[in-house]
């Protein structure tokens, strides 16, 4: 599959960590845009939260 026109800039998204390609939508404020999705932008804080804490040296989630 070729790609017609010139390459669209890209970005890589700090949520899921995959690139993401500009879109027409965007053309106003590409410069603001950090996420490839708004499931991405509404788990930003979440991904380091919904693991429990583990105890040190045993793998097992403490109490």
């Amino acid at each position: 599959m070729t790609m017609k026109g010139p390459e669209r800039p890209s970005k890589l998204c700090p949520t899921c960590q995959r690139p993401f390609q500009w879109r027409a939508r965007w053309r106003l404020n590409w410069e603001q845009v950090k996420y490839c999705s708004r499931r991405c932008a509404n788990q930003r804080g979440k991904l380091n939260r919904s693991s429990p804490p583990t105890a040190p040296g045993n793998g097992r989630p403490s109490r």
